[in-house]
């Protein structure tokens, strides 16, 4: 396959999208180009009078791993996380999120987390031969699977985690740096706008299971959606790089960058003993506080 034509496909170039002007396929499943994709939705600390929404904090860390080619849920991810700026969660949050101040007493600081991410994401990486697209060659010779993460809008990569990084001065794994944002892939593929998770699993004929901002729930009924969305044909192509991608390969191991801070790169080098990498620059200019 030719690297313009992948790296459209990889939505590092954009190009006008053309897709049915409803989601009533049937079965026409779609070939996809990620063999996996990891969903992610994060819970943080919030409060109902709007106050503090730009130093929100992780304290919910979910991941779960979804086989595209069987809408099985392979693998999952899940902690909870120490807030450090604001330990005691509001009754608002409490009440939203159904995190308890002993849950996240208990759990870990964000830094430890994300290392127990990364050996998580690696240990998947060898077991199923999945690596992270970085860049396009040789691709079509590759015995390794491409995986991609999925969110539920940019908020919790684009917004959260990487400010959150920042005012902490932690190493973000580089991977986490581009994504799907299924909300926008789901506006898009369906002539729509979704009405929150909820309502775009209602609009396609299928039901949230379990409790509403779980982060875990929220990850597995994502995965479920985008389950949904690729047996009606939907292709699923990255929509949020953080920085301009390198097209110099890809390898089954993403390594720290040591590029300047200013000049980051997200090229993955082939060591598998540094999974984290500086944060970027470039943020999106619109959020939501919530998940």
């Amino acid at each position: 396959m030719a690297t313009k034509r992948l790296a459209r496909q990889l939505g590092l170039i954009r190009r006008k999208s053309i897709v049915p002007a409803n989601g009533n396929l049937g079965s026409s499943k779609s070939k996809q180009l990620f063999d996996y994709l990891i969903v992610i939705d994060f819970e943080s600390t919030c409060w109902n009078d709007g106050k503090h929404h730009q130093s929100q904090e992780i304290i919910e860390f979910p991941a779960v791993l979804l086989n595209t080619s069987t809408g099985e849920i392979e693998s999952e991810f899940h902690a909870y996380v120490q807030p450090q700026e604001h330990p005691i969660l509001s009754e608002f949050c409490m009440e939203l999120t159904g995190i308890k101040q002993a849950q996240v007493d208990e759990g870990v600081p964000l830094k430890i987390c994300l290392s127990q991410f990364c050996k998580w994401i690696q240990k998947i990486q060898q077991q199923k031969k999945i690596t992270f697209a970085s860049g396009v060659a040789d691709l079509s010779t590759s015995e390794v699977k491409l995986c991609a993460f999925v969110t539920w809008s940019d908020w919790d990569l684009g917004v959260c985690l990487e400010y959150e990084c920042k005012r902490k001065q932690l190493l973000k794994p580089v991977f986490l740096n581009s994504w799907i944002d299924l909300r926008v892939t789901y506006k898009i593929f369906y002539k729509r706008k979704p009405k929150g998770l909820s309502g775009a699993l209602q609009e396609v004929g299928l039901e949230f299971l379990g409790r509403e901002h779980s982060g875990l729930d929220d990850s597995r009924n994502t995965a479920l959606l985008a389950w949904k969305m690729i047996r009606d044909g939907c292709f699923m192509k990255i929509t949020r790089p953080l920085k301009k991608v390198v097209l110099k390969g890809v390898h089954p191991f993403p390594q720290l960058s040591h590029q300047p801070k200013t000049r980051p790169s997200l090229v993955m080098k082939k060591s598998p003993h540094h999974l984290l990498a500086p944060q970027g620059e470039g943020l999106p200019r619109r959020f939501s506080p919530l998940s």
